[in-house]
């Protein structure tokens, strides 16, 4: 009999791997970070090689450190850092450049010029995205148009395209699909007829034969060749990792939220069966698709995209150098009562939602000769919570649904300082989980069900625990004044460069 599902966890600073068990409890995992590299500012790339290397790297260490065979995996669930572009040679396997990462900001210009020409629109209607370089569609039109031969290979079907799942689908087994949550965050997916669209790929000038098979998010998708794990394995579940998030915490009925604190912060309601279409510069998106097919059932949701959370600590670690470990940011802050007045917009690669400014830059306003990295490691925290109050009260206009609690999870769900300051500032309890890796979970869990190691959605909702719930604890008044200091901050940070 299997015993677990192995979960494979490609995020944007490193991949890991996961055994969960029937209970959905971790049995084991590893970890392995790999490189970022800045080649011009506003530019983020990765080594596409260096992504597949460090996935297979964790996910054999796991295996042979709790001593499982493949035998004992009834799937792999695989999830991903989202939008991360890669183009490789179908005959070589091979990158054919460096991945363009979602933080990458190079294709702001072409964004102007498609919505100078009218195209915004086109692409809000179809895909349910904000026209924004966030997204592979532009990402991939630079690399046909930078890399010499690209487009001709293209053109000649010699190039594959994939974000980070169909990546590792690819080198696992030599199948070139993605599933539609990663599809939908392409801008070449028409979310409502689930199929690659041919308006948006004339607009991107992006070649139809570029692209992967889509499948759903629960099912199986492949097999691995099994010189790597000394047997075969199914490759039954895919989602990118906010959408695997929101199913890790059972977040499958409509009205229900989450928000994952890891690079970027991310706020998903689900809206059920339907595709609300934002008017308060939300992302409409799809979470998964179960089912046989296509013809299962999709679910969508809002969601509110922040570029810089764990980010904004990493780079108090590694560009201030005020702290060694980011670790050491929870008790930096708590050194000191507040902010000092100081308010931080981390805006290093532009603001997401609400604002979807490319051109916005980090700024730190409010400095005194009495502000200490105290105060900073404070108000980096603090910028994280305010970003997510901006998200919640445009999704909150958007599906006229008041939310009653907000689910989290990621590595910085695991600062109670910021965990209740982010209470206070929204105003509603902020419940964390026994299990807060739930993007791996989530993942497992499409896996597990595509496979019938679990028997249902309702199955494992009864699994999800809370660890913690946190009570709002502040005044009306006080969230009000703090919210207006914040968005007096956002101001100074929006279009500042030209």
């Amino acid at each position: 009999m299997t015993k677990f599902i192995l979960a494979l966890d490609q995020g944007t600073t490193s991949s890991r791997a996961i055994l969960f068990d029937h209970a959905g409890r971790i049995h084991g995992s590893a970890q392995q970070e790999f490189r970022q590299i800045f080649m011009h500012p506003g530019w983020v790339e990765h080594d596409a090689n260096e992504i597949w290397q460090s996935q297979l790297a964790v996910a054999r260490q796991v295996l042979k450190d709790n001593q499982v065979s493949a035998s004992d995996i009834a799937a792999i669930g695989i999830t991903n850092q989202r939008e991360t572009t890669v183009l490789w040679d179908r005959r070589t396997g091979e990158p054919i450049a460096n991945a363009i990462v979602w933080q990458d900001r190079r294709t702001a210009g072409f964004c102007d010029a498609l919505r100078a020409d009218g195209k915004a629109g086109l692409f809000q209607e179809k895909t349910g995205l904000i026209l924004d370089s966030y997204f592979s569609g532009t990402k991939v039109r630079w690399l046909l148009d930078n890399i010499p031969d690209a487009r001709e290979k293209a053109d000649r079907g010699e190039l594959a395209f994939g974000t980070v799942d169909s990546w590792l689908i690819y080198k696992l087994s030599g199948e070139h699909v993605t599933d539609t949550s990663n599809a939908s965050r392409t801008l070449m997916f028409n979310i409502k007829t689930l199929e690659w669209d041919d308006a948006l790929l004339q607009a991107l000038d992006v070649p139809r034969s570029l692209l992967p098979h889509v499948m759903p998010s629960s099912g199986i998708v492949a097999n691995t060749d099994p010189a790597f794990f000394g047997g075969a394995i199914s490759i039954a579940g895919i989602a990118g990792d906010q959408q695997a998030a929101t199913f890790g915490q059972v977040c499958h009925h409509t009205g229900m939220a989450k928000n994952t604190y890891g690079t970027g912060c991310f706020m998903l309601m689900n809206t059920g069966q339907q595709a609300i279409s934002s008017h308060n510069n939300l992302l409409t998106t799809i979470g998964w698709t179960t089912g046989n097919q296509l013809l299962g059932k999709t679910d969508y949701m809002l969601e509110g995209s922040v570029f810089m959370a764990g980010a904004t600590v990493q780079w108090l670690r590694d560009g201030l150098g005020i702290i060694r470990d980011s670790s050491e940011i929870e008790a930096l802050a708590a050194s000191v009562p507040d902010t000092g007045g100081v308010v931080f917009v981390p805006a290093f690669a532009g603001l997401g939602a609400p604002y979807w400014d490319a051109y916005a830059r980090g700024t730190i306003v409010g400095m005194t000769r009495g502000t200490t990295k105290a105060h900073i490691a404070r108000a980096a925290l603090a910028s994280i919570a305010y970003q997510t109050v901006d998200v919640l009260e445009a999704m909150q206009k958007d599906s006229a649904i008041l939310l009653r609690e907000l689910r989290v999870d990621g590595g910085a769900s695991r600062n109670d300082l910021l965990m209740q300051f982010q209470a206070d500032i929204l105003g509603v309890p902020v419940v964390r989980p026994v299990v807060t890796e739930t993007t791996a979970l989530g993942a497992a869990y499409l896996a597990g069900l595509a496979v019938g190691f679990w028997a249902s959605q309702e199955e494992i909702a009864a699994q999800w625990q809370m660890e913690r719930r946190f009570m709002p604890d502040m005044s009306t008044d006080e969230r009000t004044e703090r919210l207006v200091l914040w968005r007096r901050a956002v101001q100074r940070a929006q279009a500042w460069v030209e």
